[in-house]
């Protein structure tokens, strides 16, 4: 209910006034939405169903209209679109939850009372500034950086990870499982998890810090331990921004410089100036990042606790 009547005249309840509010912080990404990204969406989709060519006399693009024949191309023909498409859905699966379990477990060490928190705070944030895109330029960029990786690369003849003995023991020892082998495949990209995790722990942060304390402080009364309040109390009141970093993980791992689905899109569109296939390559890859997030929206939220 946004309004209440009064008397003879309608006023806004406190859930209105919130809405009101909402909207209007919604206002400025509207007018941008109209004024510089609406129209480019609805060219490029219109070369999905054309071929594109270039024409120097127009000093412009020529389409000429091909139906789906850019579509059938992505999805049956190419040979790299759908192998790569699948390798990073696989990788997705196995990183995003690494991320969030990550995330809140250092959102939780950082929400308690300890010396210098705010600076302890700020060196986990220093992946968001980081892995921005003017420090991955430089890094890109760089030459001293990029002759120490090749001798790097040259002196790791063995091709040795973090957790290869281990792994080795275990699989002579028989005790290795696919749960280990996951677990292993976790710890040898710990330093990509917690590079992609400074958003999600301050959005983690934020949310513990909304819990009022007295809950915790009836809990211990009656007797519940850590553990129990984390189930009973910490894991439902954030579980709402669970979900919201849930889709944040996956949106951002999608579009992370070393997508190889993503560099395929840029060699054919940039590169090639295959602009008519290139782009139909990014609609079919935008339309599998909605679904995912649209799969994983209805199987979470039946789970999410909302309070007042």
């Amino acid at each position: 209910m946004y309004f209440i009547k009064r008397g003879d005249k309608l006023s806004l309840t406190l859930e209105g006034k919130n809405a009101i509010t909402g909207y209007i912080f919604l206002i400025p990404f509207i007018i941008g939405f109209f004024a510089f990204m609406f129209f480019p969406i609805l060219e490029s989709l219109h070369m999905v169903f054309s071929n594109v060519k270039i024409d120097v006399e127009k000093q412009g693009f020529s389409m000429e209209n091909i139906g789906f024949e850019n579509i059938i191309r992505v999805v049956a023909v190419d040979p790299k679109f759908n192998r790569y498409l699948f390798e990073e859905i696989t990788r997705m699966l196995l990183i995003v939850p690494a991320i969030i379990i990550f995330s809140l477990f250092v959102a939780l060490i950082l929400n308690q009372e300890f010396k210098a928190r705010g600076f302890v705070r700020a060196i986990f944030f220093l992946p968001v500034i980081l892995s921005s895109g003017v420090m991955i330029g430089l890094e890109t960029n760089n030459s001293l950086l990029n002759s120490m990786a090749d001798i790097i690369k040259e002196g790791n003849l063995m091709k040795s990870s973090v957790t290869k003995v281990l792994e080795d023991i275990l699989v002579a020892e028989g005790a290795a499982s696919d749960f280990m082998g996951y677990i292993f495949r976790i710890i040898n990209q710990i330093y990509a998890i917690a590079m992609a995790s400074g958003i999600q722990i301050i959005i983690f942060l934020s949310a513990l810090q909304t819990i009022p304390p007295s809950m915790f402080e009836a809990a211990k009364i009656e007797g519940a331990t850590s553990w129990e309040c984390f189930w009973k109390i910490t894991f439902p009141m954030v579980s709402s921004l669970i979900l919201v970093n849930i889709v944040y993980s996956v949106v951002d791992y999608f579009i992370r410089t070393d997508n190889r689905v993503m560099d395929e899109i840029n060699h054919n569109t940039i590169k090639m100036m295959n602009f008519g296939f290139g782009t139909a390559m990014a609609w079919v890859y935008f339309l599998a990042v909605i679904s995912i997030i649209g799969i994983a929206m209805a199987i979470i939220s039946k789970r999410v606790y909302y309070y007042e």
